[in-house]
């Protein structure tokens, strides 16, 4: 993220005032206007009101899907999520998942987003066969039943803001499963002057956030990264959806399972370390902890929304020779274990919402105790900086607050960003601004983003404008 996107400040930007939104499924619109803790006007405002409007409209449930492809690039994730309500103040339950490794398809993802020369052929062939990929795993997951929308992240293979590319090719799948589609969900954001990432926070906030407990989403993908939801009336405000989620914080921090990874697939010839079995029989080595902390510290310092290709390789072939490979697994983790609660408890700190009371994995690398373990050593320490040292057991963070999978609230680690997209899909399709100023950099209001494909009439939908304005030979399909 870009020196402007991490700590933007919180409603930045000149006063707005929001337009028309129609909500999904009822005729009514509401005119909403509403203002930051500071007293000027935003987007976060209209979230609020579109809640309560969704609300009083008596909106029905909704079978969203979601899909997830992270910068792991090694399997497709696929979450059913029932929905309830609309805006902000949605309510959403985790149904069910499907997964499915990507096997030689992620090899030529990985080609391609490491840079590697490809014709144009054969990435019109990638993004077909991936969306191919999708079809399959979501008829799977859905059975004999029927979904209302599918939201489909698609594969980030390159992301250095304004550019960015989330690789799929969306009719196929609204038209095998005749379903709409919703897709390029980052790109409304960068046009508008954001960084595009992350994007989760705001799901985040639908599904954790809690009155009582600051608590922070750790994402363990391929990149971490995180969202901050303070406890319930932040600010001294009103403890109301708007003033809540404009003190949601969120960023990226720095290597994870692109690096954990890509150590297995150097030295153990595996895809990843199962279990952390190679990092649980390593010891943690001094020297080569010192220049992984500092190479992880400086992307996290580095105030930009991280992309892909970047496997700290050089750090694997350096040391390589020197150590088993099982202790640099073992100082992998411990190293990116100590970024990330490091990189949390400041936001925290400069934030104001005090400490992080409890930490929710997700992720792959949340299935690997080793990690697991490193991270709730490190969040018992949090509050003594760098190099404190650990004073609880391992199921224990600062203060005593525990170090958890997101299963324990009803989403399992693996689903999480699936569940996330079904989450953002259902906003965009009530018309709400899905990216947070202070989240991505972007000038209040963000704006409504998403590209649509309706199998029904085959037109594709751009979302990145005022709702009700539509390109030049382009047609609107209405909300099912």
């Amino acid at each position: 993220m870009s020196a402007g996107g991490r700590g933007a400040p919180l409603g930045a930007g000149p006063p707005v005032r929001l337009g028309k939104t129609r909500l999904r499924g009822t005729q009514r619109s509401t005119r909403a206007t509403g203002r930051y803790p500071d007293g000027r006007t935003g987007a976060i405002a209209a979230i609020d009101a579109l809640a309560r409007a969704g609300d009083d409209a008596g909106m029905g449930t909704r079978r969203v899907v979601g899909c997830m492809t992270g910068t792991s690039i090694d399997a497709l994730d696929a979450a059913l999520v029932s929905i309830e309500g609309a805006g902000l103040g949605l309510r959403a339950q985790f149904m069910r998942g499907q997964t499915r490794p990507l096997g030689d398809l992620g090899t030529r993802l990985r080609r391609l987003a490491a840079q590697d020369p490809m014709p144009a052929g054969q990435i019109a062939g990638l993004a077909r066969d991936f969306a191919l990929l999708h079809i399959e795993v979501v008829r799977e997951l859905l059975g004999s039943e029927s979904a209302d929308l599918i939201a489909v992240h698609g594969q980030t293979v390159f992301h250095a803001p304004p550019l960015s590319w989330q690789l799929f090719s969306p009719a196929p799948l609204a038209h095998a499963l005749q379903a709409p589609v919703v897709c390029d969900l980052r790109a409304a954001d960068l046009a508008a002057g954001g960084q595009g990432a992350p994007i989760t926070p705001l799901a985040d906030f639908v599904l954790f956030r809690d009155e009582a407990e600051t608590r922070a989403v750790v994402n363990l993908g391929g990149f971490c990264n995180y969202t901050l939801l303070p406890a319930g009336r932040p600010l001294g405000g009103s403890g109301d959806l708007e003033t809540w989620a404009g003190a949601v914080r969120g960023g990226d921090i720095s290597a994870c399972n692109q690096l954990l990874d890509a150590l297995a697939r150097a030295l153990f010839a595996a895809p990843f370390d199962e279990d952390g079995r190679h990092a649980r029989a390593g010891r943690m080595q001094s020297g080569p902890r010192y220049e992984l902390l500092t190479l992880l510290r400086a992307q996290s310092q580095a105030g930009r929304a991280l992309g892909t290709g970047d496997e700290l390789s050089a750090w694997i072939a350096q040391h390589r020779d020197a150590c088993s490979g099982d202790d640099l697994a073992r100082t992998a983790c411990e190293a990116v274990a100590t970024v990330i609660v490091e990189s949390i408890a400041a936001v925290a700190q400069h934030s104001g919402v005090g400490p992080v009371r409890r930490y929710l994995l997700a992720g792959g690398g949340a299935r690997n105790p080793v990690l697991r373990e490193a991270l709730a050593a490190r969040a018992a320490t949090a509050s003594g900086g760098p190099g404190a040292r650990p004073r609880a057991t391992p199921s224990s963070g600062a203060a005593g607050a525990p170090v958890v999978v997101t299963d324990a609230f009803g989403v399992p680690a693996n689903y999480r960003e699936a569940a996330a997209m079904a989450v953002l899909g259902a906003l965009c399709q009530d018309g709400v601004p899905i990216t947070l100023p202070q989240v991505t950099g972007v000038p209040a209001p963000a704006p409504v983003a998403g590209v649509w494909v309706y199998p029904e009439r085959g037109a594709v939908i751009d979302c990145d404008r005022q709702p009700g304005q539509a390109h030049s030979g382009e047609r609107h399909a209405p909300h099912r």
